[in-house]
């Protein structure tokens, strides 16, 4: 296949949303997420579809919200 050919921005971009559909598709909702007011972490809760926060904090987040007061 030559690199200046008209099917290779077709196949690049078909192989482009094939990745993105995979990452969406196995997004877990276990994974632990940040609040962005609180930096709080917690998980979305299936049962009832809320928020199970965790107890803990994103030491990344609270530095970053120390520096924009």
């Amino acid at each position: 296949m030559d690199i200046y050919s008209n099917k290779l921005p077709i196949i690049i971009l078909i192989i482009l949303v094939g990745v993105f559909a995979w990452q969406l598709m196995s997004n877990d909702n276990n994974n632990p997420r940040i609040d962005s007011e609180t930096c709080e972490l917690y998980v979305v809760d299936s049962q009832f579809g809320g928020k199970k926060y965790l107890d803990e904090y994103d030491s990344k987040c609270l530095d970053f919200k120390n520096l924009n007061p």
